[in-house]
């Protein structure tokens, strides 16, 4: 990894290109992210740097992380992100990164935390198919159906499609454009969708490269 940077998802919508064709694009909030720690092989056995984004009050930090955040002289921050890089050279402790780490055209990952659904059906989480809504059919026009054999195994095997949790589990998505950067206001563009809703946080760094 050469880069990466947290941000905050604002939305989508759409631009143009110099062709004036439509390209959907997710807007994200991407910086400024603060460098709070920098590992180093000698004390840590890698090489990575911390990054810190979102101020938080002083008030709502406990102690060791008030601590961590006063070794490094800089102010706290609400969502901290541990960024292996190919090379820290050049990187120091506070060092501020904006939008315009990233440029027009490169190809990057981006994770977040997918929408919750709450606990739902085996039709929504699952995508199974309903019953006919006729005369007949019912009460069980969504139900997920029979769940196992009967004397033999004598149990539902691990890993069944059911109803239960939705949503709301990290999510990645690979190989996404990056179509506008506004360095001013610490915008980018991304082409596509991005998981999370709107102000969820997320995180922007290099495609992985099979």
């Amino acid at each position: 990894m050469k880069k990466g940077l947290i941000g905050k998802k604002i939305g989508m919508t759409q631009i143009f290109d110099e062709n004036g064709k439509v390209i959907p694009v997710t807007v994200v909030e991407a910086g400024p992210c603060t460098v709070t720690q920098i590992k180093t092989m000698d004390n840590d056995g890698y090489e990575a740097i911390q990054v810190g984004f979102g101020d938080v009050k002083v008030s709502r930090v406990n102690k060791p992380m008030k601590g961590h955040f006063d070794k490094a002289d800089v102010a706290p921050k609400k969502t901290l992100k541990e960024f292996r890089l190919d090379s820290i050279d050049g990187i120091e402790v506070g060092q501020i990164l904006k939008a315009d780490t990233f440029e027009v055209g490169e190809i990057v990952d981006v994770k977040g935390t997918s929408k919750g659904h709450g606990t739902s059906g085996a039709i929504k989480r699952w995508n199974f198919a309903r019953l006919r809504m006729t005369h007949g059919t019912g009460p069980n026009h969504r139900h997920a159906g029979s769940l196992g054999a009967c004397s033999s195994p004598s149990r539902v095997f691990k890993g069944k499609k059911m109803a239960g949790h939705y949503g709301h589990e990290t999510v990645t998505v690979q190989n996404l454009k990056i179509a506008k950067v506004d360095a001013e206001n610490n915008l980018i563009a991304i082409k596509g969708a991005i998981p999370g809703p709107k102000g969820g946080i997320v995180v922007i760094a290099d495609a992985v490269k099979a």
